[in-house]
């Protein structure tokens, strides 16, 4: 996680983006920090382009 605690929603919904975008798996761990994280980002968007 970023230090600056202001970077940390771009960073979680960049994190959700990519692996959305390329297909990628999530193991239990990551998962719940993606998860514990975004949750104090309520208004945080996720912009996904899927990959061809």
């Amino acid at each position: 996680m970023p230090p600056f605690e202001g970077d940390r929603c771009e960073y979680i919904a960049d994190s959700i983006a990519m692996k959305v975008r390329w297909q990628l798996a999530i193991d239990p761990s990551e998962e719940e920090v993606l998860v514990e994280n975004a949750t104090r980002c309520p208004n945080a968007p996720v912009k996904v382009t899927l990959a061809r």
